[in-house]
Order: structure tokens, then sequence, then C-alpha cells
């Protein structure tokens, strides 16, 4: 990885929630470069594996752990572990979230004439779907930062950073609950912000715009790999005219990160998307 510049996080002890993930790995391995050592939690412990083995093999310092972010004595256990293998976290950046097919509706718009068509409408929304997405985005944050920011307290240069999404300013249609729980994420950034500034932690988030991911790809990309609809008007309401690349997150984290550059930045939320939140359209 070419990093756009280097940050001291030397033996800091960084924890990765979602680190299965391609977004967060990605930034693992960026912290890594940056002489953290890395655990990576996922409910998927083999992905989590996998991406720390090719961390070490490149000669860095990582380890994968099983963890459910939506359960305290699962973290709590993952905690255990962790401080047999590293000490005490220094970071924690919650990167587990994601929405489901199950809190999505198919249509943009109510029409007068829906109940003739065979589609899934606000109505037919599933009070299980919307939960586990509402809870997987704020529980899987509000949780993990329970656990760890206990390891926090009173020393200096700790820091969390949260993922929070454009869709947290601008709720895109067809995704109530994760935008939703996006906003809630963004809100909770600057309730911990404030909670913690008296005993050394800050606390900011990063705000994707449009990123194409596994977890998005049936609602940007038909199966025969054209884009759909919903990305030309993606596209067409980014003034950059792309989608966001994994480099592109890099940046910012690292900047937030960073005790020396950061040092008086908490409670912010930065957006990463291109320009999607400025403009207009016209």
């Amino acid at each position: 990885m070419k990093l756009p510049f280097k940050v001291d996080l030397k033996d800091k002890v960084v924890v990765i929630t979602g680190a299965g993930g391609i977004i967060c790995s990605h930034l693992a391995r960026a912290v890594a470069e940056c002489g953290a050592k890395v655990c990576l939690l996922d409910l998927n412990k083999d992905a989590a594996d996998a991406y720390a083995k090719e961390i070490v093999n490149d000669g860095y310092v990582a380890k994968g752990y099983a963890c459910n972010v939506l359960e305290k004595e699962s973290l709590e256990a993952c905690h255990e572990e962790i401080l047999k293998d590293f000490g005490k976290c220094d970071i924690l950046i919650n990167g587990a979230g994601g929405n489901n097919p199950r809190a999505t509706t198919d249509n943009e718009y109510a029409e007068l004439d829906d109940a003739t068509k065979e589609i899934k409408t606000f109505f037919d929304l599933d009070k299980s779907g919307v939960e586990f997405v509402f809870n997987l985005n704020f529980i899987g944050t509000l949780l993990p930062s329970q656990v760890f920011a206990k390891d926090m307290i009173g020393r200096k240069g700790c820091n969390i950073l949260n993922i929070s999404s454009m869709n947290a300013y601008t709720p895109l249609t067809k995704i109530p609950a994760y935008s939703g729980a996006k906003a809630a994420v963004t809100n909770f950034t600057q309730w911990l912000a404030v909670h913690f500034s008296h005993v050394g932690i800050r606390v900011n988030a990063i705000a994707p715009g449009f990123f194409s991911t596994k977890q998005n790809a049936k609602l940007l990309w038909n199966e025969d790999g054209t884009p759909t609809a919903r990305t030309g008007k993606i596209l067409a309401a980014t003034p950059m005219g792309r989608f966001g690349e994994l480099d592109d997150l890099v940046g910012a984290t690292l900047f937030l990160l960073s005790n020396d550059a950061a040092n008086f930045v908490t409670g912010v939320t930065i957006p990463i998307d291109g320009g999607f939140s400025s403009y207009s359209g016209v």
C-alpha cells in the first residue's frame, strides 16, 4: 500500500471491528504500516485471519479475532484475549455495520398504484430486518466503545474512530434503517466526544460517500455487470464523477488517529464523498 503520509502509531494497539470486510481490512493495513499492532475483529474469523495473515506476511503485526459486536460477552472475551496478546487498546475503529435487504424498499417513491404491484413497499419492511440494521450500525458501535474505551481512560494518545456515512446527512431512498442508524452514529460521535473530553479520549468519525462494495452491489450493478439507474443518479450527483476508492479513506483516517496531527480535533465527522454533500443538483 502506498500511504499518502505516515503517522507515528508505533506500538499502538489498534482494535478494528468489521475488519473482515473490504473497507476495514484496508484501514487495518494502513495503520499496521504506521507501526501499530492491529487486532482485526469480525464475526467471520476466517476473513479476519486471512487479512491478518497478509499483514503479518508483509512484516507487520496483526491478529484476527472472532467477535460479535452485538454481544457484550463476546466483546469482553475478545478484549481479554487482546490484553493477553498485546496489552491495552489505544485506538478503536468501529467499522462493523451494513445494510440488509429486509430493511430496503423496492420503490424510491410511494405511488397511488403500489398495491397493484409485486414490490416491497415501506409498509412491507420487516421489523426484524430494520432492528438488525439499526443494531448492527449503532449498537455495534456503542458496545465496542463501552468495552475498549475503559482501556483508554487517562492515557495519552487514545482515541475512537467511528464509521458513519453520507446517509447521516441526507438520507437515501430505499434504505431508511441504514440512513437512520448512520445518523445515530454521527450524533453518538458528538455525544461521546463531549462525554470523554475530560479523560483524554478523542472521538471522531469519517463519513464515506459512495463506494462500490459487495454490500451495495445489487443496488449499483445489474446481474450482467451494467450500471443500474441508481448508479447513474449517484454519479450524476457526485461532482467528481466517480465512486470512491479504498485509498481515498486512508488520509482522513490517519489524520484523525494521529495525536500529533489532530490533538485538538474531537467530535467531528469528515465527509469523504467526492463533493456529493455539497452539490445541489444545479
